[in-house]
């Protein structure tokens, strides 16, 4: 059964337009150092799911685009790499610890502020608007994507 996220990415780390430029334009959702967005990635996020696209802290946070997943979790190898800042030296490729997901771009929306998401009542439990949720990684339902989706058109 299909499932929805939203994934959250600072612009100036890899943003929309980042991903549009990629080959296939895809790409691995990978760097993600929190348990709990972890587990999403390793657990969770299947083939198939879609997710929007939301730029974080930046002058106006805001869901930018919709993206597919193209490979389920597998282990992150920046995790592995000295040089890479999401270097983890107790992650190895024998016992990693961090997990990644590959993205498609599918399409760019009018941005949607986050400000605009708390004012839909629709979205009220949405956990991106909830406090205190700072996870770069999270489970969209079914309706809420509907909302959203609502909010692009």
């Amino acid at each position: 059964m299909k499932q929805y996220w939203l994934l959250k990415s600072e612009p100036e780390t890899f943003s929309l337009d980042d991903l549009m430029s990629r080959p296939n334009k895809t790409e691995p959702w990978d760097g993600v150092r929190n348990y709990q967005a972890r587990n999403f990635l390793r657990d969770d996020i299947k083939k198939g799911d879609m997710a929007f696209f939301y730029h974080s802290n930046c002058k106006t946070p805001s869901i930018v685009g919709i993206v597919e997943v193209t490979k389920e979790g597998y282990p992150d190898k920046t995790a592995f790499d000295p040089k890479s800042k999401y270097f983890d030296p107790d992650s190895s490729p024998d016992n990693p610890r961090w997990f990644c997901v590959d993205v498609q771009f599918k399409k760019k929306v009018e941005p949607i502020a986050l400000t605009d998401l708390k004012a839909n009542p629709k979205l009220k439990n949405l956990a991106l608007v909830q406090k205190g949720n700072r996870l770069s990684v999270l489970p969209v339902s079914k309706a809420e994507w509907e909302s959203i989706i609502n909010m692009t058109e």
